[in-house]
């Protein structure tokens, strides 16, 4: 999931009725990746299914969450399905299996981060949110490939391994050298792999996002750009991945708002 600093950098910029809806779904997700990655307690997981699964049959927890989200719902199109498939996501992380393919690691990214998209773009395309799904999965997949591209060692050290085994296979890069946190030309080869399908994701999504709501595209183009600038962060620091944690500064996300909003002025984003 996007992380809160870059999240509410960008959504801040929505008018105020659209921000706090926005952060009302963004609580319901902080709350189902928390269950797993920071508390690791599957009964908060299901605990939260069964809550959700009472608010769309139309009884609403007494919880601010959930009261929250029922005035999302009053005046949104939010749909279930999204919901439902990001705790399957979170599932998939307390039963964490080694990815074979890269067809599975995309599967993984659908459900914990283009299910995140889905949920919000009822608020941010109201008239075309049926007709942008795509483009909302595949920016959500690239923020979520971004994720991995960023947090490889991290993630190795808490005992997982995103990347799918058959990329290491076919860079010859091992987790033996992962584990010495070596960078050499096979690794940087095999992050490059990923990284060219990120692009990718954030280029096709993109290319749909003029037809979101007047008042939500500098925000969306906002929180894709400011995250896609991580991946030229790991570039520039030598793809250490391994030993670092690659961020944007303050300053590279002012810049980057300053940026979008010159070029909206005169016409688009390139």
């Amino acid at each position: 999931m996007t992380k809160v600093s870059s999240f509410y950098k960008a959504f801040s910029l929505l008018p105020q009725d659209k921000a706090n809806a926005i952060y009302a779904v963004y609580g319901f997700c902080r709350i189902c990746d928390d269950s797993i990655d920071e508390y690791n307690d599957l009964e908060i997981l299901l605990e939260l299914e069964s809550e959700l699964d009472s608010f769309f049959r139309g009884n609403t927890p007494d919880k601010p969450i959930w009261i929250a989200l029922a005035d999302v719902a009053s005046k949104y199109e939010i749909k279930r399905e999204p919901f439902f498939d990001l705790i399957k996501g979170q599932k998939m992380d307390y039963n964490f299996k080694e990815f074979l393919t890269q067809d599975q690691l995309m599967e993984y990214c659908y459900y914990v981060a283009g299910t995140v998209g889905l949920m919000i773009l009822p608020i941010l395309a109201t008239k075309n949110h049926e007709i942008l799904e795509e483009s909302a999965i595949n920016l959500g997949k690239a923020m979520q490939l971004t994720n991995i591209l960023r947090d490889v060692g991290e993630d190795f050290e808490n005992g997982r391994v995103y990347l799918p085994k058959e990329l290491f296979e076919k860079y010859s890069y091992t987790y033996d050298e992962l584990s010495k946190k070596i960078i050499n030309d096979n690794f940087i080869n095999l992050w490059e792999h990923e990284a060219k399908l990120a692009e990718e994701l954030y280029e096709s999504s993109l290319d749909s996002l003029y037809k979101f709501d007047d008042d939500s595209l500098y925000p969306v183009l906002t929180a894709a750009y400011i995250y896609r600038e991580i991946l030229d962060e790991v570039i520039r620091n030598s793809y250490d991945c391994l030993s670092k944690r690659n961020v944007v500064s303050n300053v590279k996300k002012t810049q980057i708002v300053l940026k979008i909003k010159n070029q909206l002025k005169n016409g688009g984003v390139k």
